[in-house]
């Protein structure tokens, strides 16, 4: 009997600033964030980018991210997407795009990904309060 549906499994998912696609169909993950230190609380990132890829599975699936705030229970940003795996030899590489995402606090958020509504992975993000430093108006240097 040949199975015609298998959840895949998660192979990576990585936060980063930007992914790009090369002429030969490659694609390049820019700036992998394992943590946002801002400037000042609340802040808005203009762009946010999940990448996922997905091995060992058959069928058809839908994949959601989450990005969760510091109390583990308000979604601040989500996406959904659809992909399909024909063979359990193949892969796919989903990547998710979050715009204008507001940090209202300081501290641990989560992003979550699910695969047909089952978790698959769920990793920290801290966002830290990192003031830029003041500089002498006369000077020009930093204190």
């Amino acid at each position: 009997m040949q199975a015609t549906r298998i959840l895949p499994d998660l192979q990576c998912s990585l936060l980063c600033e930007e992914v790009r696609q090369e002429v030969n169909g490659n694609l390049f993950i820019i700036g992998v964030v394992s943590v946002l230190r801002v400037p000042q609380i609340p802040i808005v990132a203009g762009r946010i980018c999940v990448f996922n890829r997905w091995a060992a599975g058959i069928g058809q699936f839908n994949e959601n991210v989450r990005l969760i705030a510091p109390d583990q229970t308000t979604v601040i940003s989500k996406g959904e997407m659809k992909f399909e795996l024909r063979d359990p030899a193949l892969s796919a590489t989903n990547v998710m795009f979050f715009g204008n995402v507001k940090f209202e606090v300081a501290g641990t958020y989560y992003v979550e990904v699910l695969v047909d509504d089952v978790m698959k992975l769920r990793y920290p993000l801290p966002v830290v309060h990192a003031p830029m430093p003041e500089s002498n108006p006369t000077t020009g240097k930093t204190a």
